[in-house]
């Protein structure tokens, strides 16, 4: 199985409508593609960072890393422009791809 990691850092100000955003609208959009069957958001609690700020991993599950690939090909960018246009200038983002080892 492989886990596309996603890590966002939002501006607490827009913390609570960045994050029903992406339980109501975001995730499923991703979920809903067809690579990925289930998914995971976390809250970073420790450590204590900057307190304008927030950081989250959502945890996006694939088959393989072709189902990852073709994602990355034909889904991707299109989600995540979606993502930058509606909360631009408000978050920092960087993404991972792990294989997952035990479950």
């Amino acid at each position: 199985m492989i886990v596309y990691s996603v890590t966002i850092t939002i501006v607490k100000a827009i913390e609570t409508e960045w994050l029903k955003w992406m339980q109501e609208i975001h995730i499923p959009d991703v979920v809903s593609t067809g690579y990925f069957s289930k998914w995971q958001i976390k809250k970073e609690l420790l450590p204590e960072g900057n307190s304008k700020e927030t950081t989250y991993r959502i945890d996006y599950f694939a088959q393989s890393i072709d189902d990852y690939k073709k994602f990355t090909e034909t889904e991707a960018s299109r989600l995540q422009l979606k993502h930058k246009s509606k909360f631009s200038g408000k978050f920092k983002a960087s993404r991972s791809v792990y294989s997952l080892l035990s479950k």
